[in-house]
């Protein structure tokens, strides 16, 4: 199974896909993840992200794209992966189109969390409170929501068209939604 887990954010993506991989037995690859191992082995392509990470910046997609690309190549997910966090652009739907041609591969689902934005907004205020982050107002999580919804319906909109998508709702415990998602699968994969 080669699939993404999409969602705004507070929807449990993190969470659920520690739970799906488990289940799916294929390896959760976040970009974050990727991020933190290539700044701390200090790889080529980690000391230029780090450059544009410590500046406040975004990384650039031709850095991010050839993290995807060294980490979709490891062993590990020769055989599956669950990706959270990546594609954010249409050039990044592309690029990972190519990836995957490259290893003789195609996307198999993209999974939707969705949920109401105001429960979202909730969850994620009592996660910042009980977390201590005091920068995380509730204006500044309403904008991340916003700019989430604008830059990810284009994606979604051409994984729709492919037939891959598949959108579940994010709320509840975390095995209810668990096994939601793996309901919806079956009917995007036939499995």
């Amino acid at each position: 199974m080669r699939m993404l887990l999409m969602g705004p954010p507070g929807a449990g993506k993190g969470t659920q896909a520690k739970v799906l991989a488990e289940r799916l037995n294929i390896p959760a690859v976040s970009t974050g993840d990727i991020f933190r191992a290539n700044v701390k082995d200090e790889t080529p392509l980690g000391l230029e992200a780090k450059r544009y990470m410590d500046a406040g910046d975004y990384v650039p997609d031709e850095v991010t794209n050839a993290m995807v690309r060294d980490r979709l190549s490891e062993a590990d997910a020769g055989d599956g992966f669950l990706l959270d966090g990546y594609p954010r652009t249409l050039a990044q739907v592309g690029t990972l189109d190519e990836i995957l041609a490259d290893h003789g591969h195609k996307l198999d689902a993209v999974v939707a969390l969705v949920a109401d934005t105001d429960v979202l907004v909730g969850r994620m205020l009592k996660r910042a409170q009980s977390e201590g982050r005091s920068d995380d107002s509730e204006e500044v999580i309403r904008h991340r929501q916003d700019v989430y919804v604008a830059e990810t319906k284009p994606l979604l909109r051409v994984y729709a068209q492919r037939g891959l998508l598949v959108e579940v709702d994010g709320v509840g415990e975390i095995d209810e939604v668990s096994e939601r998602v793996l309901a919806a699968l079956k009917t995007v994969t036939g499995q």
